[in-house]
């Protein structure tokens, strides 16, 4: 069918298709029989066929019928143009892609059917499983394909309607000149980023850059942090999403993580202004960006505005542990050994937030994290545990690709860390929200395991031990999920220690529901199911239940704690988490003995050896560090302050 061509001879229009149906139950009849026109070449928008049968009486007809489109072109608001994934198999013929969409859908959907069956059955059928648990785990799915999802053939743009700047690693601000030839690290990083210069045409964060040869090309994949929350690929939240990308299309995983890998190389000085009025560069060389962008997504990263997301403090760590995690599932040598340099990078980035040398980073009394309205100082239990699980995971790394001394390195600095966040935080019967002595310090955070469960995840050795995980997850079960509403709503993120919600902020006051299936994980994995599952539950009844909420399908951010559960930020990528469940669940075989160079030696690292890796690790920490901040503040920052104070009085 064609558009309508007022003033001239009419084709066959979308509405004559519509009143041919309602009248005739079929096609052809307007035409008397004869044959339509053929739409003009490349003005039809669509094509329909209609079937009939006859149905005797008590008896039954099946007529399958399939529904196809094909939009072959992704264009952004920066002018660039990318083909979708599948004009790699269909081509760029709209009306041949979609004909062929629809004849395949009709001869395979039994076939497909049969092996979604196929997949879901152990889940349906496990017996350890409540009832209610697979509703929300198959379901929650939705937000793979809702979330504005996006997946190219991985190619560089076909068209580019604007001129960008290009932009790459080397600045006035930061140079990776004067090292030694010998150093491995270093040499990684120098090697990454000349090989990516040398197959882009212009700087930018694609990850395909890093495959090598005979690595296929999966194409790159975005989706939306929410569907009121603009940002592709937004990384603190994919931290926790993650699992559902990795457990069914590991490949798809692995292409994001390139992307970030190769963010983590590149330095954009365009200045960008944050909300509290403040310019700063918009990438800076080493920190993981927030996202990979909104308007010109993989070339301008970082679309979040809030707050600078070169300070933040949990992004770089969980690129580390979902680098390791993803390489430890997968077992991908090539991409370990790609990834290695940006791990390494992102690493010493952080190294500048240690201010007093003891191994931990701290929070700068802000929020730095992706609770980004809940100010936190110091050492926190959030941002600290991450951090103490990345150092483990970052020797695990360096001991894959061979780098004996940065093992060495890593694993010295992990056990000085691992000492501080359990002198600092440990309170006897939970980690405290941070050690600032501030009057939210002793908050009950819900996510104060987050590094403790990845590490788990990951196959690496806990972070703090199992009786005191165990005490701190009992405590988050008592305060933060039983004292609420009876547990009906999920895992409030803050509690005081007198049973109060911790009212200190928007969000420490509110229910996260990717948070809260991310702890039940995290109970889990340290043996406590029936924890897990009380804590899970009240999500679902919240979000899907038959006297809920009514978020089914549509499932946001956060929730309030009380009887009306307003919500925040509807469709929303964090609950994916839930799958986090599912790997805790049935954990898959993970590749612990991975060595790039096969057979290579294991043995401990000699003093010596961690010597000259700390020594190299400051030089590129040193020239990592960012400037020292001028503090000033901006008319929104001192609005922002005041309706703070005004509406959210400490508790």
């Amino acid at each position: 069918m064609g558009p309508y061509s007022p003033g001239g001879r009419e084709q066959f229009t979308a509405k004559d298709m519509w009143d041919e149906v309602k009248k005739h139950g079929s096609f052809g009849e307007a035409a008397g029989g004869a044959p339509t026109a053929s739409s003009r070449l490349g003005s039809s928008i669509g094509a329909a066929v209609a079937a009939t049968t006859k149905v005797p009486a008590g008896g039954t007809r099946v007529v399958s019928f399939a529904l196809s489109w094909s939009c072959p072109e992704v264009k952004f608001p920066s002018g660039r143009t990318y083909h979708r994934r599948y004009t790699k198999f269909l081509g760029l013929d709209r009306d041949a892609a979609a004909e062929q969409l629809a004849h395949d859908a009709l001869l395979e959907h039994m076939a497909w059917e049969s092996k979604i069956d196929e997949w879901q059955r152990p889940i349906l059928q496990d017996k350890r499983l409540p009832e209610w648990y697979p509703v929300v785990l198959f379901n929650e799915l939705y937000y793979l394909n809702a979330g504005g999802t996006i997946w190219t053939d991985g190619l560089p743009p076909r068209k580019t309607s604007f001129a960008s700047s290009k932009y790459g690693a080397t600045t006035e601000s930061f140079t990776l000149d004067g090292f030694r030839a010998g150093d491995l690290a270093v040499d990684g990083i120098l090697s990454a980023m000349s090989t990516a210069e040398e197959r882009l045409e212009s700087s930018s964060a694609f990850g395909a850059a890093l495959l090598g040869d005979g690595e296929e090309n999966v194409g790159q994949f975005l989706y939306l942090e929410g569907m009121e929350y603009h940002m592709w690929n937004t990384y603190d939240v994919h931290f926790y999403s993650s699992f559902s990308l990795l457990s069914l299309f590991p490949e798809i995983e692995l292409s994001l993580q390139r992307d970030f890998a190769r963010a983590v190389l590149l330095h954009d000085p365009r200045p960008m202004r944050t909300l509290d009025g403040v310019d700063v560069p918009r990438k800076v060389l080493g920190a993981v960006p927030h996202d990979i962008g909104l308007v010109d997504p993989w070339f301008e990263l970082n679309a979040y505005m809030i707050h600078d997301p070169s300070r933040w403090k949990d992004l770089n760590p969980k690129f580390v542990l979902q680098v390791y995690r993803d390489v430890a599932a997968t077992g991908n040598l090539a991409f370990a050994t790609a990834a290695w340099p940006a791990v390494y990078l992102a690493m010493a980035y952080m190294d500048q937030f240690d201010r007093d040398g003891d191994g931990m980073v701290e929070n700068e009394g802000r929020p730095d994290q992706t609770y980004d309205l809940w100010s936190v100082s110091g050492v926190s239990a959030y941002t600290g545990g991450l951090w103490v699980a990345a150092l483990q995971a970052a020797a695990a790394m360096a001991r894959i690709v061979g780098d004996r001394g940065a093992e060495g390195y890593f694993l010295e600095r992990y056990k000085r860390a691992q000492r501080v966040y359990d002198g600092e935080l440990w309170n006897g019967s939970y980690f405290d929200y941070d050690n600032s002595g501030g009057a939210t310090s002793k908050s009950i955070m819900a996510d104060q395991l987050a590094g403790q469960w990845y590490a788990r995840a990951c196959g690496l050795e806990p972070v703090v031990e199992e009786e005191k995980a165990r005490s701190a997850l009992g405590t988050v079960l008592d305060y933060n999920v039983m004292r609420v509403q009876g547990g009906a709503v999920g895992a409030v993120n803050g509690m005081r220690p007198d049973g109060a919600v911790d009212a200190s902020s928007l969000q420490s006051k509110e229910v996260w529901v990717g948070v809260t299936y991310g702890v039940a994980a995290a109970m889990l994995h340290e043996g406590m199911p029936e924890a897990a599952f009380r804590t899970a539950k009240g999500a679902h009844d919240a979000g899907w239940g038959r006297d809920g909420f009514g978020y089914a399908f549509q499932t946001p951010e956060a929730w309030t704690s009380d009887v009306g559960g307003g919500y925040r930020s509807l469709h929303y990528m964090r609950p994916l988490s839930i799958w986090a469940m599912q790997w805790a669940l049935s954990p898959p075989e993970l590749h612990r003995d991975l060595r790039v160079v096969p057979g290579s030696v294991s043995a401990v690292a000699s003093p010596a050896e961690v010597d000259l890796a700390r020594e190299k690790f400051e030089k590129v920490a040193i020239m990592l560090r960012l400037p020292e901040e001028v503090q000033h503040k901006g008319y929104l920052r001192a609005i922002y302050q005041v309706l703070r104070q005004m509406l959210l009085p400490e508790s």
